[in-house]
């Protein structure tokens, strides 16, 4: 397991790492060959590992979060089977609160590529692993609010299905349009209302579901680290 010592390096690759895929994203839809779209969301997943890598000190300590970090990739791998309402945010946000952002970003990230490779692979991926790993990143940079408030991690988990919608209407009009305009912008998002509250309520629904039980594994597992 490679680790980065330098805590500055590591503070700058995990804040480097998100932005930069954003723009590849969106310099991949305005300007790339679409064709060339898995060298694009491999080069994604590659910087991916990097902003995994960034997120620990120990070598132990990243070998633990890889076989966790794996678990739930898996799960949301069969999770996205699931007809309608899937678990993949909630997994997502559920890593990124108790494991870091940077392996909640992981986990979005690569179910986004690994399961298009059944669903269909093309250059909305990118946009997909984006889209679900910023969820899951954002979420551990907000862990301490969202363990002690059940109220807020609902309303967060409703506003990621939600911002996951605007962003993958965002690759819509680049799609279509070729370029940015905030009128098909606009109209892609009332299109997609029905998708955006199927996002939000499957958020919503699962974190209910999933988040006390992997609260309490979490700190039973923390207790039993402690007296070891």
């Amino acid at each position: 397991m490679i680790v980065i010592k330098n805590k500055g390096l590591r503070r700058a690759v995990s804040l480097a790492v998100p932005i930069m895929i954003l723009a590849l994203a969106l310099l991949s839809a305005l300007f790339f060959d679409s064709r060339r779209h898995m060298i694009v969301s491999l080069t994604a997943a590659a910087m991916t590992v990097v902003l995994f890598i960034s997120g620990f000190e120990k070598k132990s300590t990243g070998t633990r979060r890889l076989v966790i970090v794996s678990v739930m990739t898996a799960l949301c791998f069969l999770g996205r089977f699931i007809p309608i309402l899937k678990p993949i945010m909630a997994l997502t946000i559920i890593t990124g609160i108790y494991l870091g952002g940077e392996s909640g970003f992981l986990v979005g990230a690569m179910t986004a590529i690994l399961t298009n490779f059944y669903f269909g692979q093309g250059p909305w991926t990118v946009f997909q692993m984006f889209a679900w790993g910023i969820a899951g990143y954002c979420a551990g940079m907000f862990s301490t609010m969202l363990k002690k408030s059940r109220p807020l991690l609902i309303i967060y988990g409703a506003l990621a299905g939600v911002v996951y919608s605007f962003i993958m209407d965002i690759w819509t009009v680049l799609w279509y349009n070729g370029n940015f305009e905030l009128k098909l912008y606009l109209a892609a998002l009332v299109t997609a209302i029905p998708y955006t509250i199927s996002y939000a309520v499957s958020s919503v629904l699962f974190l209910l579901i999933f988040a006390k039980p992997v609260s309490y594994t979490h700190l039973r597992a923390h207790e039993t680290r402690r007296h070891l």
